[in-house]
This record gives structure tokens, C-alpha cells and sequence, in this order.
């Protein structure tokens, strides 16, 4: 699997998110709605989710493992500081 594009859209608030991200996935599959967050210990993306009716939030997409969970955040960090 590779990352073929990432786009990102900064994003000016007061609050902890610093930019949306859209990602394509060997030049066939879109995700969009990746937030680059501001945490305690440094920046780090969430995946796209959605407000449960029990006001809780589930992950609509999200990696199966670790490795792949870090490869994507590693990317988009990687655009988002190369941007901004």
C-alpha cells in the first residue's frame, strides 16, 4: 500500500486542530476528513468519524494495525509541517 497523495487544508482556530487532510491510496481510494490535532505530547492524526445519537464519536475509516496507523501519520505530519 502507498500514499499517493495528500492534500491539505490548514485550518485558523483557537482551538487544537491545525488542518484537514484528504489522502488517496495507490492512485485509487480517497479518505478525506483526517484532522491534524495539536495534542500534549506534539501533533497527531485522527481519522474521519462520526457523532454516535449517544454523543460518542466512531471512527467511519481507520488503519487495522499499528504499522499502518503510523505510516499514515507519519505522512501527513510530514505535509502538513512541509505546508505550513
Amino acid at each position: 500500500m502507498e500514499i499517493t497523495d495528500i492534500r491539505i487544508r490548514k485550518i485558523e482556530t483557537d482551538n487544537r486542530l491545525r488542518a484537514i487532510a484528504s489522502i488517496t491510496i495507490d492512485d485509487c481510494f480517497a479518505v478525506h476528513e483526517l484532522r491534524v490535532i495539536e495534542g500534549k505530547d506534539g501533533l497527531f492524526v485522527a481519522m474521519p468519524s462520526h457523532k454516535t445519537s449517544s454523543g460518542t464519536f466512531k471512527d467511519v475509516a481507520h488503519p487495522i494495525n499499528v504499522e499502518t496507523r503510523k505510516m499514515i501519520e507519519e505522512a501527513v505530519i510530514a505535509k502538513y509541517q512541509e505546508e505550513c
